[in-house]
């Protein structure tokens, strides 16, 4: 492989995908898309409902593991992020969701308000169902309703709106709030990863390069400027024009500060010959905290192990393979609903994602997942607990320190209770006490304290880390990039990934990433066009 090129993009996950996809547009330009994990040829990707072999395994699968939290009772959580092409998109529940409209209004000041991201929403959706405004149908981001309509998914919708709630049929609409299915990055059954959509159709690209399982040790800097990456096995490789971060907001910022970018103060502590003093490298980790509500259920066409659920699943197999229709193509999370837990919030601050099977710690807890039942998530959707990622040394094959710092802040308690509460309320009306469900986790008819104890022993993440090199004006000690998304006091460096987000939105996070990608490679090519 040659060792020069004019762009090279750190990680293939949804935000390098479309980095690498759409700056090989300029057949002038030659890029290198380096992957830390494997290719994604695995049929496990492709099937939606193969994610339960890779989110509770280390299967393509970092599976990190966060510091003891404090006010979780000293528990060490799990942040599983996706180690293959595609990234995180190719594990997770596929949801679309873009966020809150005015969460984008939030970072106006910086240029990012909801009027300058919609166009980058459109220009990746390829939506299948809706079309509208707020739509497109021609991107090559495949989105789409449900493959797998399982009957108890929309009974929690049903119980939701008869408890008072509205219906919401597109979260992506007008307005966010309220009860309903979620659309999924699929077509015809199957996953549509970050990959899979932008990088498979264009990989015969005489300019593109993409390598898997290279692993970058450090960014290469001479007087300021970033002009390449060592790679673990030693390998130098240059970049004439820009090298792009897009590791994630856990690898990004470790691998600023393992090349000498951070807080001076914590990088001498490993020996690290500091470059440029940035002190936000790896502070500002925010994370949707999440408790999830079990049930078992004699219901067999739900997820688990029995012999009737055998049957069931080899005549859902056959579906799959035949139509792409049916329980393989459940991305799990099927329903859910974004709430307010008062009624004078200008937007939903919980969010439901309703299961259809018994996930407990991350499906890890292997003796409940064999149970039919299913599973309800409660969400805080804007957490006012702060974490950090730190190191936990300079070689770069050892995971960062990761501290969410969960429910940290008393007000993320106190919603996720309210939160916690509605979700009772929803889960023991009639409609949804016709599947006979036995609770697991003993949580219903609590008192508050008890309840509250049990948030605190069941409350992880729902896998939505950002902000760990956020993006903000010059003026700001705690900004890594510039509404560019370019490092301050790097040339030709930047950021790009959900750890630019300056603050959590209002939902799932893949959608917005690859809109972010979107964006700043415009912003890339429209520099480079000009010189």
């Amino acid at each position: 492989m040659k060792n020069d090129f004019d762009f090279i993009v750190i990680g293939g996950g949804s935000a390098g995908s479309v980095l690498a996809a759409r700056l090989s547009e300029n057949s002038s330009f030659s890029v290198l898309l380096l992957e830390a994990g494997n290719d994604d040829t695995s049929p496990f990707i492709k099937m939606p409902a193969g994610a339960v072999t890779m989110v509770p395994t280390r299967y393509n699968n970092w599976a990190f593991e966060t510091t003891p939290q404090t006010s979780l009772n000293n528990r060490i959580g799990y942040q599983p992020r996706g180690k293959v092409l595609g990234g995180s998109s190719a594990i997770n529940a596929m949801i679309y969701a873009r966020g809150h409209q005015h969460d984008y209004d939030d970072w106006k000041s910086l240029g990012w308000g909801w009027d300058s991201v919609l166009p980058y929403f459109l220009k990746s959706e390829n939506n299948q169902n809706f079309t509208n405004s707020l739509h497109n149908s021609s991107g090559p981001l495949f989105v789409s309703n449900s493959y797998s309509n399982h009957p108890i998914a929309d009974a929690f919708v049903e119980a939701g709106i008869a408890c008072g709630y509205k219906h919401c049929d597109d979260f992506n609409g007008e307005d966010q709030e309220g009860m309903g299915r979620y659309q999924v990055t699929q077509y015809n059954g199957q996953r549509y990863s970050a990959a899979r959509a932008y990088l498979e159709p264009i990989r015969y690209r005489a300019n593109l390069h993409i390598k898997t399982k290279v692993n970058v040790a450090k960014l290469i800097i001479k007087e300021g400027k970033c002009v390449g990456v060592e790679t673990i096995q030693g390998d130098k490789l240059y970049a004439s024009k820009e090298v792009l971060v897009c590791a994630g907001a856990i690898k990004s910022p470790q691998l600023l500060m393992l090349s000498g970018i951070g807080d001076c103060n914590e990088l001498e502590k490993f020996a690290i010959k500091p470059i440029h003093n940035l002190i936000g490298v790896g502070k500002n980790l925010q994370d949707h905290p999440d408790y999830v509500s079990c049930f078992s259920s004699p219901r067999t066409d739900l997820f688990g192990f029995s012999v009737p659920g055998a049957f069931n699943m080899l005549k859902q197999t056959f579906r799959y393979f035949s139509n792409g229709t049916g329980l393989c193509t459940s991305n799990f999370a099927e329903t859910g609903g974004f709430l307010k837990t008062e009624p004078h919030l200008e937007r939903p601050d919980i969010q439901f994602h309703f299961v259809v099977a018994t996930v407990k710690d991350h499906a890890r807890d292997w003796r409940t997942s064999l149970k039919h039942g299913f599973s309800n998530h409660t969400c805080v959707l804007r957490p006012k607990s702060v974490g950090t990622i730190k190191l936990a040394s300079a070689d770069p094959n050892q995971a960062p320190k990761i501290d969410p710092n969960f429910l940290s802040h008393p007000d993320d308690l106190t919603t996720m209770l309210k939160g916690v509460k509605i979700a009772n309320s929803i889960l023991q009306h009639p409609i949804m006490q016709q599947f006979k469900p036995d609770s697991i986790n003993n949580d219903q008819n609590l008192a508050d304290e008890q309840l509250i104890e049990s948030i605190r022993n069941g409350t992880d993440s729902v896998y939505h880390p950002i902000g760990t090199c956020k993006m903000g004006l010059s003026t700001d000690k705690g900004a890594v990039v510039n509404s560019k998304l370019e490092v301050f006091g790097i040339e030709g460096l930047r950021v790009v990934d959900a750890s630019i987000f300056p603050n959590l939105i209002g939902g799932n996070t893949n959608a917005p990433t690859i809109m972010v990608a979107e964006r700043c490679a415009d912003f890339i090519k429209t520099k480079w066009h000009k010189q």
